[in-house]
């Protein structure tokens, strides 16, 4: 190659990396076409990789589709590519295929992108296929392509197979291992994922909350705040996630004072003020203790808010009983042009609720569709069926749900049902008990309050229909419930 030649190679690979090359993507190629470098496996790669990095996968397969003798250089960059897009993961197995029908044989950098495109597909022959050309290669022996194995295994859930190449692994970084733990809490083994966190030698921020985060999530928050002491005890430094992960335990503990630790530690380090999902995470963890004026203190002072941040306001202030203070927020979110989103309307809806704001309530929820272009969900029509029923609005409250352009669930039905009760309407509680029953013929707590309803308004020989109604229908009472007669 000349001189100049390598020159423009040289000025087209700067072209390609330079931060405009997504603009520029038809004008580089028109160059390669015009110096003759359309058929240049080293340039090609280059072009395809960036190509496959900005998303633009379909244009790397088109001029690799034109390359006449494409070499490992170049499979392995469409490879990669492919396996970067979703619709394209299939393709880099073909490519694969391909490849070795030409006679190029893989070296130990095509690994490692077809794994990850496997990982993607969810499918589990594919896996295999690829772990079998990995062994039969000689290529299992480099920890990069025994990672992405691993990753294979554990994201398939296949843990047996995973645990085999993670057992004959001479050394384990600490990625192999969270690969390990995440796998088997994700089957839902948190223990023996606590057992592989047990026996780690060295832990990173991730593994820390990853465990935590894993704990909590099965319901074992004791044990969770209990693994977040003990990573403060050795000195680990918390970063957003562990704050993200942690107060939502501290807050189901009522475990204020690490709580309030925590608050210390992301103010020192100015977390809640730069990073918005731990403001979030502190407005939530005080609305939940009970704590407004803090949460309040906190929200104010975060220095971005997302529609998240406003959410987690207006709800925590329903939750506290504030439903006034709920509807104020929301009207000052809009008024600094932030858009509401479904989770808002459900928490300003409960604020309406909590504090018998029924016109206000109608009036946003009529907002939805017609100023914010949101479709009302069932969550939507629970609420307003929960203010209408407050109120004792209950034949409106069941007009609304005949009126649903979306078939009522058990929840609904539920809640009129205990409306009904609250304010002695008998004939709607009964064709609400009716419509849950269809729902949920195995459920005994319909029939004992529907039983009770009965016995309240003294109609003692409907209160023995019910009763019959459940031995016909073999419904047993469930401990605790009461029904009287």
């Amino acid at each position: 190659m000349s001189r100049s030649s390598i020159e423009i190679e040289r000025k087209l690979l700067r072209l390609l990396h330079g931060h405009k090359t997504r603009t520029r993507l038809t004008q580089i190629h028109a160059h390669l076409l015009r110096h003759n470098l359309h058929q240049s496996n080293q340039v090609l790669s280059h072009f395809v990789s960036v190509c496959g990095s900005l998303n633009r996968t379909e244009y790397a397969a088109k001029i690799f589709k034109q390359t006449h003798n494409p070499n490992i250089l170049l499979f392995n960059s469409m490879i990669k590519a492919c396996s970067l897009n979703d619709s394209f993961r299939e393709k880099s197995i073909n490519l694969f295929v391909s490849m070795k029908v030409r006679g190029i044989y893989p070296d130990e950098y095509t690994f490692a992108p077809l794994l990850k495109a496997c990982c993607g597909l969810r499918e589990v022959k594919f896996g295999e296929f690829v772990h079998g050309e990995v062994i039969r290669s000689g290529f299992e022996r480099f920890g990069s392509i025994r990672i992405g194995v691993v990753e294979l295994y554990t994201s398939f859930g296949a843990m047996e197979g995973a645990m085999k190449v993670f057992d004959e692994m001479g050394q384990r970084n600490v990625v192999v291992w969270n690969l390990m733990i995440r796998g088997f809490c994700k089957r839902g083994d948190v223990d023996m994922g606590l057992c592989l966190f047990r026996k780690m030698s060295e832990r990173s921020v991730v593994t820390w909350n990853s465990m935590i985060s894993y704990l909590a999530r099965s319901g074992r928050d004791g044990e969770a705040l209990r693994l977040f002491c003990e990573m403060r005890d050795q000195g680990v430094e918390l970063d957003e996630a562990t704050v993200v992960t942690v107060l939502p335990v501290c807050a189901r503990l009522g475990a204020v004072d690490v709580g309030q630790s925590i608050h210390s530690y992301a103010e020192s380090s100015r977390l809640y003020q730069e990073v918005v999902p731990v403001g979030n995470a502190l407005v939530d963890f005080y609305c939940k203790c009970g704590i407004l004026e803090t949460a309040s203190k906190v929200f104010n002072e975060m220095g971005k808010k997302n529609v998240v941040s406003w959410n987690v306001m207006i709800s925590g202030l329903a939750f506290n009983g504030k439903g006034e203070l709920g509807v104020d927020l929301f009207e000052q979110m809009t008024s600094e042009g932030m858009s509401p989103n479904d989770s808002t309307f459900v928490g300003v809806l409960a604020c309406c609720a909590h504090a018998g704001l029924v016109e206000k309530a109608w009036e946003l929820f009529g907002s939805m569709t017609g100023k914010h272009h949101i479709e009302p969900k069932l969550e939507h029509f629970g609420c307003m069926v929960d203010v209408l029923g407050r109120s004792g609005r209950v034949r409106e409250a069941y007009d609304l749900i005949r009126s649903m352009n979306i078939k009522p669930n058990a929840a609904l039905w539920g809640a009129l049902l205990s409306s009904c009760r609250t304010h002695g309407d008998v004939e709607l509680a009964e064709h609400s008990v009716n419509e849950l029953i269809k729902l949920e013929p195995w459920n005994s707590g319909n029939y004992v309050l529907l039983s009770n309803i009965y016995a309240e308004g003294g109609r003692w020989d409907d209160v023995e229909k019910v009763r019959v109604l459940m031995r016909d229908k073999s419904v047993k009472k469930s401990p605790g419930q009461s029904a009287v007669g």
